[in-house]
């Protein structure tokens, strides 16, 4: 069993850990950038070393100070959390080489679905369906054009490496196409030092499912069912579910087997995500696999009953998988809305800065996963989720009443935020019918007055 485990992250999955580590009698060791100083997770956990500057190129993306920490510290493994170095197949090939367990799958597994367009050729080894779209990357202009004309219009251009919609532009003709492959090969460069980049076919509205793996050191990976992650705002998400509104029991179980079948054939360890699109007839598309926790994570913990982040660290000690695929039941439905340090009225700008006033709601069937408390800076370095509602209850109707209500009782005072921007969602009856694809947030604007979530 891990005796001892480094946190290579920050804010509330940092935190999330600590606790988990708490109940599975782990000791801690917290590392922290100048600004996270006074952060939860630094207070809570057992130890702390700071590893750096407040800006995440000269602490939390630095490796090797990890790593020296690591051994300073005397820990036998590391959680990366989500983000930062969470899915950096050098940084885990480090840990690796210093006998530190890195909480997460291999090295190798993480360059192969790191790199989106191998991820793509795995799938397809696998007989998982994937959208009609370039085999392997397009390095030049004229090669892509040809390969998008071939495809049909219009077409989306992803980077290969990192995340969170960077590097992805979409091109509805030829003309557009020249200054979006440039702009997503520029911007996959600037973000990810790596300006690689495949075409698939864009599917105009279609509905974000991904499928929660995990897999033990001894071969056996189960799924937990999917999360519906349709409601997004410039790719990145912006409310999850479980299980999704729209999809049968048949497909579930087709999506799921598929999962399980992707992430077996790589012998998979640890959390993992394999994300679908689908369209109107419930065909659904390969696009990725994340090597790591996700940040929804908590909505599946709540419709299975099973903790996620335990798990992860049971795997990694070696233990065999507490669960087979028929102890997984689906016991009520779940969403989470993600809240945000940004202004809403100013196009959502990031809004950092002292939080005067810290008010969290409760009751049953609501769950707050954050970092943040009154007198809390919130530093302007870093990603501008500072929380996440989690509702739960026996049926959609029941968790969205609990979210509308949740929201309504948070406080947060000094910032501006995005909760009246999430309950306007929340409230939104074409939301409410479970009728959301990847435009919701997008029609969601054209049709909603801006005096109701700013």
């Amino acid at each position: 069993m891990i005796q001892k485990l480094l946190i290579a992250n920050r804010g509330e999955i940092a935190l999330r850990i600590v606790r988990a580590c708490n109940e599975l009698g782990i000791k801690t060791l917290a590392v922290y950038s100048e600004a996270d100083e006074q952060s939860l997770h630094v207070q809570l956990a057992d130890e702390a070393i700071c590893i750096g500057l407040a800006a995440s190129n000269q602490s939390y993306l630095k490796g090797d100070r990890i790593i020296a920490a690591a051994e300073i510290a005397d820990v036998d493994a590391i959680h990366p959390g989500y983000g930062f170095l969470a899915e950096n197949a050098e940084f885990a090939e480090q840990c690796e080489e210093c006998q530190i367990k890195f909480v997460g799958p291999s090295s190798n597994a993480i360059i192969n679905f790191g790199d989106k367009a191998k991820a793509r050729e795995m799938a397809v080894k696998a007989k998982v369906p994937v959208i009609p779209g370039s085999e392997g990357t397009v390095d030049d202009e004229i090669t892509a054009l040809k390969v998008a004309e071939k495809i049909g219009f219009p077409v989306i251009i992803k980077a290969v490496a990192g995340g969170g919609g960077k590097g992805m532009r979409t091109a509805h003709n030829s003309v557009a196409f020249k200054k979006e492959y440039n702009s997503a090969r520029n911007e996959a460069e600037a973000a990810f030092g790596n300006g690689a980049v495949y075409i698939e076919k864009f599917l105009d509205a279609p509905r974000h499912i991904e499928i929660q793996v995990l897999g033990d050191q001894q071969g056996n990976v189960i799924h937990l069912g999917e999360r519906d992650c349709s409601v997004q705002r410039r790719h990145q998400k912006v409310i999850e579910e479980a299980p999704s509104p729209f999809i049968s029991d048949n497909t579930r179980k087709k999506m799921g087997k598929d999962a399980v079948k992707l992430a077996k054939s790589v012998n998979y360890e640890g959390a993992g995500t394999v994300e679908f699109l689908m369209d109107e007839e419930q065909n659904y598309y390969f696009i990725e696999m994340n090597t790591r926790i996700q940040v929804e994570h908590g909505v599946t913990e709540e419709v299975t009953g099973v903790d996620l982040v335990k798990e992860q660290l049971l795997i990694a000690s070696g233990r065999k998988l507490n669960y087979e695929q028929k102890d997984i039941k689906f016991l009520r439905h779940a969403i989470e809305c993600r809240v945000c340090a940004e202004d809403p009225g100013r196009n959502f700008a990031p809004c950092p800065g002292q939080v005067d006033l810290y008010y969290a709601p409760g009751g049953h069937g609501v769950r707050i996963d954050s970092h943040v408390y009154g007198g809390y800076t919130i530093p302007p370095y870093y990603d501008s989720m500072i929380a996440k509602v989690i509702t739960y209850g026996s049926d959609r109707e029941l968790a969205l009443e609990r979210m509308d209500r949740a929201l309504g009782e948070y406080i947060i005072r000094g910032i501006k935020t995005n909760i009246a921007f999430a309950r306007a969602i929340v409230r939104d009856p074409h939301f409410r019918k479970g009728k959301a694809t990847t435009k919701y947030v997008e029609e969601f604007f054209q049709r909603v007055p801006k005096d109701l979530y700013t």
